[in-house]
């Protein structure tokens, strides 16, 4: 089951579209941000929301239905966020699963109250 959270969350972050942009930043600090506004939609129990804020090539493959019920199925047992560490950012053209496209790789060590669970999430820019 953990294995399938963690497939399921890699799959949101390869398809989750960049909210925040500016040719300044690295490709990691804007991946960060946009994981990290995404993220916190998701541990507020805002999974509509999250659906709402994916990219297009997620919500063709995943109707919002179906998320709503893997979150409420997967994601609201493990109850509220009580840490979350981000243990390095990287860049690259390939992701498992996804098209060629430009991604950044985020794992993260995350605690809830009822349980660790280890992510790696990529973000595609």
């Amino acid at each position: 089951m953990k294995t399938r959270i963690q497939s399921v969350v890699a799959l949101i972050f390869a398809l989750l579209f960049s909210i925040f942009s500016t040719a300044q930043s690295k490709p990691e600090e804007l991946a960060q941000q946009s994981a990290g506004a995404w993220l916190a939609l998701v541990d507020a129990g805002k999974y509509a929301a999250s659906w709402d804020q994916a990219a297009e090539l997620f919500k063709a493959a995943v109707t919002q239905n179906q998320w709503l019920s893997a979150l409420n199925s997967t994601r609201s047992p493990l109850g509220k966020l009580v840490s979350r560490k981000l243990k390095s950012a990287a860049y690259t053209k390939m992701f498992p699963g996804a098209p060629v496209s430009e991604y950044v790789v985020l794992p993260y060590d995350t605690k809830t109250v009822r349980g660790e669970c280890r992510a790696i999430s990529s973000n595609r820019g």
